[in-house]
């Protein structure tokens, strides 16, 4: 034993010998000492650095995990601890033994985890794992956790807020260039998981022991059946009419389908998930109107937590091909989310932030997006979250110039887009702004939503026409349309006159509806001040029409003197 001194050699040998006896004990994973046995002796081998002990070891705790997994389904007490025990030390040593690792920890994932996400114990000590390893992991393993990220979002959903903090150590491990694109319904779907899951518990029992897909195929072998062959066959499970034994089953038969996508332990892509279902939204919402659960109601707090750490990275780390692919996925996913109203607002919130950081970052994105930003116009009647959808979109147009000089084309489309939605909202009949239609509270909502929506539209059409000077008669005659109109709330046919009015005046209205800077060059445009500078220029910087009643030379006045402090 070279060095080591006789206690230790004592110590060492006494864990040994209980390895050894523990492999012949077909008990063995019961034996609590066992656990105590793999973590002296990897202490050991660490504190003496001793490639010997290290090499002594080694087969016993081999021999001894493939047994532990082959009598996972078997034992009634969890093997979790003690294979992650065994784990720390193939990462410790396993350059010394020439043992690859990558094997026994996916193994781990899925023979292990898979069953026991939802023992508190097991949860704890696996993120304990992934935190103790971290630079391991990211180096030597990198795709190891972005493969299993839906099984770690279970393990959270199930776990709550307890184990919170320790997940979002983990959290930016789970993020590749596979598996960003996917992780992102994932993460808002975290509260339809936990009614997943909880759907689960009540109809199978407990979730300890047992994978998702043993316990759905035990129990339900023919909706299973039903399931693969309308996946693969596209034929329709059957409504099952006056043979349905209750309204709940039923509904979680035909919304199966979507379920099944949430529970599923591996990354395999970005995967449709049928929102469009009736008996999914009906699902959703005997979730949302009967008592929520403890469970439930952490979700729904740690969602936008975890969506601003995800966007964290996306603005921060994440190549603009992926961050444009995004950003589809963010109209298509803004109003299809949990009905509940707390939630939906610090979601979709966050939805648009993200989305308004990518067109900030790239412009040009909305060029290269023009189809679904188009889509999402017309669809901009559709309810209360597509229309919001729809006017940050317009922002973003006339914020942005179509996406910037070099998409000429692209820009024109999604003119006659705005111009579309324009006249749409101008015809009485499909705004309902008749003062007869003005009696409910909803219509008069209704009809604040729809004037707010116009001022977006017609700021956009104005800003665009000034970003792209061949709109500007066409930009004419569609403010002109809605400045003589006066069915239109006042607010609205106002701007358009204004608008006109500015239109008259180039220098000034580049100067206020034009872009801050030119993409191409990055120069500042004539007559166009920046504002965050204010505090440092002169006077002479301020076109003339900005001084109002101001008196004495120029140079006696800087910004802080002509703009009203706050």
């Amino acid at each position: 034993m070279g060095m080591m001194g006789e206690e230790k050699y004592k110590a060492f040998d006494y864990h040994i010998r209980s390895l050894s006896s523990s492999a012949r004990d077909s008990n063995f994973a019961n034996d609590p000492s066992l656990l105590n046995s793999v973590k002296s002796l990897c202490d050991l081998c660490r504190s003496e650095k001793s490639e010997d002990l290290i090499a002594r070891v080694y087969p016993h705790l081999n021999r001894i995990f493939q047994r532990c997994l082959s009598s996972t389904s078997q034992s009634q007490t969890s093997n979790g601890p003690l294979l992650l025990a065994i784990l720390q030390f193939f990462l410790d040593f396993g350059d010394v033994v020439l043992h690859d690792a990558d094997p026994n920890l996916r193994t781990f994932f899925k023979s292990c985890l898979s069953c026991e996400f939802a023992d508190p114990i097991v949860a704890e000590a696996t993120l304990d794992f992934l935190n103790a390893n971290k630079k391991k992991l990211s180096s030597s393993f990198p795709t190891l956790l972005p493969q299993f990220f839906p099984l770690l979002l279970k393990l959270i959903a199930w776990n709550g807020e307890k184990l919170e903090k320790s997940f979002c150590r983990v959290f930016p491990g789970l993020i590749s260039q596979g598996s960003f694109l996917p992780l992102f319904p994932s993460i808002v779907d975290l509260p339809i998981l936990v009614v997943a899951l909880e759907k689960v518990e009540k109809s199978s029992g407990s979730l300890v022991g047992s994978s998702i897909a043993s316990i759905q195929k035990s129990t339900a072998p023919e909706m299973l059946l039903a399931l693969m062959d309308e996946a693969y066959t596209g034929s329709t499970i059957g409504d099952g009419g006056a043979e349905s034994e209750s309204e709940d089953s039923s509904t979680m038969a035909v919304a199966d389908p979507f379920f099944l996508e949430l529970l599923k332990d591996e990354n395999d892509g970005l995967a449709e998930r049928h929102w469009a279902s009736p008996a999914v939204a009906a699902a959703l919402q005997a979730a949302v109107s009967m008592p929520m659960s403890d469970r439930l109601k952490q979700a729904l707090r740690m969602t936008p937590r975890l969506f601003d750490m995800y966007t964290a990275i996306a603005i921060r780390e994440v190549n603009d091909s992926l961050i444009c692919a995004l950003v589809p996925l963010l109209m298509t996913r803004y109003s299809n989310l949990f009905p509940e109203k707390l939630f939906l607002y610090e979601v979709q919130k966050r939805i648009i932030e993200l989305m308004l950081a990518a067109f900030n970052r790239s412009p040009s994105f909305i060029a290269l997006l023009k189809k679904p930003i188009v889509d999402r116009l017309g669809e901009a009647y559709d309810c209360p979250a597509k229309t919001e959808l729809a006017l940050q979109l317009c922002w973003a147009i006339g914020e942005h110039g179509g996406g910037g000089e070099a998409h000429k084309d692209a820009a024109r489309e999604l003119f006659e887009s705005l111009e579309l939605l324009l006249y749409e909202n101008l015809s009485s009949s499909r705004l309902g702004l008749r003062e007869s239609a003005l009696g409910s509270d909803s219509a008069k909502s209704r009809k604040s939503s729809q004037s707010r929506l116009l001022c977006f539209v017609v700021t956009a059409i104005a800003k665009l026409a000034t970003y792209h000077r061949e709109l500007l008669p066409r930009a004419r005659v569609s403010l002109t349309k809605v400045a003589r109109s006066r069915i239109s709330d006042a607010r609205v046919w106002k701007r358009a006159r204004d608008y006109l009015g500015l239109m008259n005046e180039p220098g000034i209205c580049l100067s206020i509806l034009g872009p801050c800077e030119s993409p191409s060059n990055g120069m500042q445009k004539p007559g166009t001040v920046n504002w965050s500078e204010g505090g440092t220029k002169m006077i002479s910087h301020l076109p003339f029409y900005l001084l109002g009643a101001q008196e004495g030379a120029p140079h006696d006045f800087s910004f802080r003197d002509v703009l009203p402090g706050r």
